[in-house]
């Protein structure tokens, strides 16, 4: 006997070995430096297709990303309990509601006892364990443990920042399917077959978001792209005039009030009570700012006009900020991993609503193909490059170039993301990039840095060649970069990363920048001044976004929102955005020894011209001191320009 049990262990070994050496591991992924495509040659008709039509492809560029296989799989078990997901699930449920036979049913007690049969060396131990219980006592109290377990995966909290809205879950109750709202702290000794599934998904590990372009990029996207700006602005105009003739009835029939004290109660400004509850939070006011906060809560809402939705915003900071709570909110907004496919929609209806980032890309894109006439290489680093949706417009450009498309490369820095890979959104960008580039038949080579302190990035990190175009760009991020140093003695890292910048020496760096002054160490007056700046953007988005857009909560959520929490709530390092006016910047360029550019007409005319002709007519368009502004009703909230290091 014994040697028939070593005989048959040395069977089992050899037959794991067999296994192991049929279905290796995969390996790590481990990307390379450089990402070299060979190129293709172009398709003929390219060269004949006209410029305009070509030209901005960042809201094509995002449908194609919405597209890959891999972002449905990365966020299969994020949405469990969406109709769809559910409806197309309800087949297979069927069939495995059916695998059971019915003159067979399966006793709650079994699944004990036929563990007790497979271990009975165990089966003394596992009777105490099982004794008085059965398989459904079982369940419960596994499900119990997961939904106590989830609740410490995120804060616990009712800031309406984060996710912690009631999801209505279908519940069938003999046959009929009823609507009923759900949380986890409600019937928990009852746990339905929708809640099981989704506590199951759960626990299924999230899969990375490293898919490849699965179609090709339309090159003819112009007009589809004016089509849905003009439809968003049809539908803006048919809602202003429901929404005035609905508040011309209001004012009306608030005339007719007779109590005085009652008028002036609901009549009073939001901006003025924000401004009191401010104030009392940075004299330590508690009572005031509880009793102020409950007002402000009172006529504020996420989904109202732009007072409203601004009002609802700053009060979430201002209450964060007395609970002492700020930093730990807005980290946790921070490591909360963002839907790719929300952000894209939430971008896209940006985009189609707002000319400020189409805006600076068409600059910065036509800069660079000013700079390339006549060169054959390029390098771009591009600091803070996130998702790469300017590049593609440019790389269509490049290739229909009279004489051929340049050899391209870029370094794309940005910030690293949490997690084991800290670079995989960066890596996946440039994949992207390539792709698109391997289209088009532009020579391409991608290289990725994530750095959390970009003052760290020196020149010797980007193999520069000396006979290759370079160009810096830098579209908004650098208004994140801490103002002074960790020390008395050490340099800003603001003053570093640009002295960087010109030990480079580039061909042209471009610099957009959020013109805004709400960098003060005194909190007042930094709320005071971001209160200023952000309803120019709320007031923006109510003009040029219906209200009831579930994608424009997420631009106000995301891209707005958690900016204006890290201003009222956070100090110290934890306080990352630090924008400063154009002029400022001005400033810090001419001390580290860079030079401005005069901005070329024939741009300004381009650009000026098609902001006018696609968007809203309060959109701002002004030239100061060579610097590009933008702005809405008067209000400068972005500044461009172009420099080159000095001789």
């Amino acid at each position: 006997m014994p040697e028939e049990l070593e005989l048959m262990g040395q069977q089992d070994r050899r037959d794991v070995l067999a296994v192991a050496v049929a279905d290796p591991e995969p390996e790590p992924f481990s990307p390379s430096i450089f990402l070299d495509l060979p190129p293709t040659p172009s398709r003929p008709d390219c060269h004949n297709e006209d410029l305009a039509s070509s030209d901005d492809l960042v809201l094509p560029f995002i449908s194609r990303m919405l597209m890959e296989d891999d972002i449905d799989d990365a966020f299969f078990y994020k949405y469990p309990d969406h109709p769809t997901l559910l409806q197309a699930q309800q087949p297979f449920a069927n069939i495995l509601s059916d695998a059971t036979p019915p003159d067979r049913p399966v006793e709650p007690l079994s699944q004990s006892q036929l563990l007790l049969q497979q271990f009975p060396a165990d089966g003394d131990d596992l009777q105490v364990f099982f004794s008085g219980c059965n398989g459904d006592m079982l369940n419960i109290a596994l499900l119990k443990g997961m939904e106590e377990g989830s609740r410490f995966l995120s804060l616990p909290t009712n800031n309406g920042l984060l996710n912690s809205k009631k999801q209505p879950i279908q519940v069938n109750t003999g046959g009929k399917l009823k609507n009923r709202r759900r949380t986890l702290q409600q019937d928990e000794d009852e746990p339905d077959e929708a809640e099981t599934n989704r506590n199951s998904k759960l626990m299924v590990p999230e899969p990375e978001e490293t898919g490849e372009m699965v179609d090709q990029i339309a090159l003819n996207v112009f007009s589809w792209c004016l089509s849905e700006i003009q439809s968003l602005r049809l539908t803006i105009g048919g809602e202003q005039v429901e929404n005035n003739t609905r508040t011309g009835t209001e004012s009306r029939s608030k005339t007719n009030k007779k109590n005085g004290k009652y008028w002036a109660h609901e009549t009073m400004d939001l901006h003025t009570m924000l401004l009191h509850c401010a104030q009392a939070v940075g004299m330590n006011d508690r009572r005031s700012a509880t009793q102020l906060l409950g007002q402000i809560r009172k006529r504020s809402s996420p989904s109202g006009d732009a007072n409203q939705r601004l009002a609802h915003c700053f009060a979430q900071g201002l209450e964060a900020r007395l609970a002492g709570t700020g930093s730990q909110l807005y980290r946790s907004l921070v490591s909360r991993r963002t839907s790719v496919v929300e952000y894209l929609k939430a971008y896209q209806l940006f985009v189609e609503a707002c000319c400020f980032k189409t805006m600076a890309f068409r600059f910065s894109n036509l800069t660079i193909c000013h700079a390339t006439l006549g060169r054959n290489k390029l390098h771009i680093v591009d600091y803070g490059i996130e998702y790469g949706l300017q590049w593609p417009t440019l790389l269509t450009r490049l290739a229909t170039r009279e004489g051929g498309p340049p050899e391209v490369r870029m370094t794309g820095i940005d910030l690293p993301q949490p997690g084991f890979r800290p670079s995989s959104r960066i890596e996946q960008t440039g994949r992207r990039l390539s792709s698109r580039a391997s289209q088009l038949g532009v020579p391409f080579k991608f290289r990725s840095i994530a750095a959390a302190r970009w003052e760290t990035i020196r020149v010797d990190d980007l193999d520069m060649e000396p006979d290759e175009v370079l160009v810096v760009n830098s579209l908004v991020p650098f208004g994140h970069l801490m103002e002074d140093g960790v020390t008395v003695d050490s340099p800003s890292p603001r003053d570093v990363v640009l002295n960087n910048i010109q030990k480079m020496r580039p061909d042209v760096f471009i610099l957009c920048i959020v013109n805004a002054s709400y960098n003060s160490p005194f909190f007042v007056t930094r709320f005071r001044e971001a209160l200023s700046y952000y309803s120019a953007i709320y007031d923006m988005l109510d003009a040029t976004t219906p209200r009831d857009n579930e994608l424009r909560l997420l631009v106000e959520r995301d891209l707005y929102g958690q900016c204006a929490l890290n201003v009222v709530a956070c100090e110290g390092l934890d306080r990352v955005e630090r924008p400063e006016r154009y002029k400022q910047w001005q400033a810090r360029n001419h001390r580290a020894g860079l030079s401005q550019l005069p901005l070329d007409p024939c741009i300004v005319k381009d650009v000026r011209e098609w902001v006018k002709s696609l968007y809203h007519k309060d959109f701002v368009i002004d030239i100061d001191q060579h610097w590009l502004l933008q702005g809405w009703k008067g209000r400068i909230l972005y500044a461009m320009s172009t420099w080159v290091a000095c001789k």
